[in-house]
């Protein structure tokens, strides 16, 4: 994950993103860097704009978090009231159960 990290912040400095430059990053912070998996993830990210997959990934959560056009509040509403009942009492029994432990 260092290397994913790594390449992210050169390219947010505007680096160029290839073995030597990851291994120092990791290496700059304190860890050992790994020539293999450097090579590796310069490789996956050959032919990546990482800005525009970061554009598009806040995009996607923006899309996959508004509510459906024409969906029924109401339903939405009894679902949640049924969840809060079924909190309340599984936390009812959680409660119970530390009581039983601690006498």
């Amino acid at each position: 994950m260092e290397y994913i990290y790594a390449a992210l912040l050169l390219d947010a400095a505007g680096k160029e993103i290839n073995e030597k430059s990851l291994m120092e990053v990791v290496k700059a912070a304190g860890m050992s860097p790994d020539e293999a998996r450097a090579k590796a993830i310069v490789a996956s990210l050959k032919e990546v704009n990482i800005k525009d997959v970061i554009k598009n990934a806040q995009t996607a959560q923006v899309s996959v978090a508004a509510p459906a056009p024409g969906a029924a509040p109401a339903a939405g509403h009894a679902e949640k009231k049924k969840e809060e009942k079924e909190d309340k009492k599984s936390e009812e029994e959680a409660a119970g159960g530390l009581a039983s432990l601690f006498g």
